[in-house]
């Protein structure tokens, strides 16, 4: 009875250091980047519903926008078309970019939308052609190929780059109950669908809503100093140094990169988290520690 009481104790001991941060949050937006792990292991899939359901609940708006890597590369295979790479872009060419959509748009997008739902939430999914949400323009890749020498350009196909973001229509949305779950594409002027990478994405969508807060979901505890020890919170200009001697380079360079312009564009904090972990949304937002890598200004 003694060891009920005390666990009861503790679990309200849980809510009260949570109560500040909610009341801080309430009626703000976080924007959240869902990919990863937390989109295939089947119990993170469930924890992250709730967690986006619960937000929602306690008066904070989500919005979330996902990626689907690895479920794209299953369905090329399937057409018999490989997956090629340039500088950690999926080149697009006009087949592989009607796999991408059907698979972002048509099966990713609405299974998240449908586990929200069945947590209780009141999910809308959403790509960029809905009501011009994502306005885009191709993205050129560049490469020094020698000293003193202009960059060769690189073309990678329908890869896009964010143009504009309807913001009016995901906080209508969000004012209506609704949390819109977002598929990383875009359309162009001439009605053309554009691939863009789900962090930069994420990204723009923070910066045109102002939000509180950014979350991208990684499979990295988050940011690594030189000798793998996590770095708990930087500010823009440490995170620029880190860039420059070395420190975050690879797959963490977009996503850094992505925060520092979601600051830029009047984003109060950005977060890279580690969604291998249960709840980790809510362990970032509700505790005095939080989890991952902060980046503020």
């Amino acid at each position: 009875m003694v060891n009920d009481v005390q666990k009861s104790v503790e679990r309200a001991d849980i809510l009260l250091e949570a109560l500040p941060y909610i009341q801080r949050f309430y009626n703000k937006t976080v924007v959240i980047k869902y990919g990863g792990h937390a989109m295939v292991d089947e119990e993170l899939k469930k924890m992250f519903a709730m967690d986006v359901v619960m937000m929602k609940y306690i008066g904070i708006n989500p919005v979330v926008v996902h990626g689907g890597g690895p479920q794209i590369g299953t369905y090329l295979k399937k057409f018999g078309k490989e997956s090629r790479f340039v500088q950690g872009m999926r080149v697009t060419d006009e087949e592989t970019m009607s796999i991408v959509e059907m698979v972002l748009v048509g099966q990713v997008n609405k299974e998240i939308v449908g586990l929200i739902n069945h947590h209780g939430g009141k999910a809308v999914g959403l790509s960029g052609k809905d009501g011009n949400l994502i306005r885009a323009e191709k993205y050129y890749l560049s490469e020094e190929k020698a000293k003193d020498t202009p960059p060769e350009i690189i073309d990678i196909g329908l890869v896009g780059k964010v143009r504009e973001i309807n913001a009016k229509l995901i906080s209508s949305l969000a004012a209506e109950g609704f949390i819109p779950v977002i598929a990383p594409t875009g359309a162009g002027e001439k009605g053309e669908t554009y691939n863009i990478n789900a962090d930069i994405v994420a990204g723009e969508i923070a910066a045109a809503l102002r939000a509180e807060k950014l979350v991208l979901l990684t499979d990295v505890p988050g940011v690594l100093d030189r000798k793998g020890s996590l770095l708990n919170t930087m500010t823009n200009r440490e995170a620029l140094a880190f860039i420059d001697d070395g420190t975050i380079s690879g797959g963490m360079y977009p996503k850094v990169k992505c925060c520092l312009k979601a600051l830029k564009g009047g984003v109060q904090k950005t977060h890279i988290v580690d969604g291998r972990l249960k709840h980790a949304v809510l362990l970032e937002m509700f505790t005095d520690k939080g989890i991952g890598t902060e980046i503020v200004i």
